[in-house]
């Protein structure tokens, strides 16, 4: 899903591409990584405060067991 950025009144369009967004609600950031750091959260959000929304869910796919791969962000 694009997310939309104003940058000086000018829309800036396909600056950044959300991998989900549930019901206008939920927002899931999918990756495939060895682990997940601190700049994988402030993708997160980043991409919650230009949708506006509060929650979203940052799943790593590249773990053992999956539970061990999210991460929830709230902002």
């Amino acid at each position: 899903m694009p997310v939309p950025v104003l940058h000086r009144g000018q829309s800036v369009k396909n600056a950044y591409r959300a991998d989900f967004v549930i019901e206008g609600e939920l927002l899931v950031e999918v990756k495939s990584i060895e682990a997940l750091t601190r700049l994988h959260t402030s993708q997160v959000l980043t991409y919650l405060k230009l949708l506006q929304l509060r929650q979203g869910l940052l799943m790593n796919f590249n773990v053992r067991l999956l539970k061990n791969g999210l991460r929830r962000v709230l902002l």
